[in-house]
């Protein structure tokens, strides 16, 4: 998912090329004001954490990208491809290294599991719209 700060940055294109060049494919995607609901769904494992509801009000702040990517070890590299959480920690050509200006503000979010991808996948998607690529 691109977050508001890269939505608002117009990284969008800039995003899905480093996948599609990577060799991913791209079976799903939609620009979506995510709502208050939604958010706590996606992030239910951080309820009670201190930042709580500073993620959620960040992630309902603008529209965001969703997308499913598809490909082999797709959880595994894409992790490695969007860099730490933390820009000041993720390398120089990773998408967080390059793009991320804050911790908070970090661009892109990814599934760390294939469990939460499936989970995630299906907050934001039906089978209809994921689209099988030949």
């Amino acid at each position: 998912m691109i977050k508001p700060d890269g939505v608002k940055r117009k990284l969008i294109g800039e995003i899905i090329s480093r996948f599609e060049k990577r060799g991913f494919n791209i079976v799903a995607m939609k620009m979506v004001h995510i709502d208050r609901t939604t958010a706590e769904r996606l992030y239910e494992e951080h309820k009670g954490k201190s930042f709580f509801e500073e993620l959620i009000n960040y992630i309902t702040s603008g529209p965001v990208v969703c997308m499913i990517v598809e490909g082999e070890e797709a959880v595994t590299v894409v992790r490695k491809m969007i860099g730490n959480t933390d820009p000041k920690e993720a390398p120089p050509g990773t998408i967080r290294g390059d793009y991320a200006l804050t911790k908070a503000e970090n661009v892109i979010h990814a599934s760390d599991s294939e469990e939460k991808a499936k989970r995630e996948m299906s907050i934001f998607f039906v089978e209809n719209e994921i689209v099988a690529i030949m």
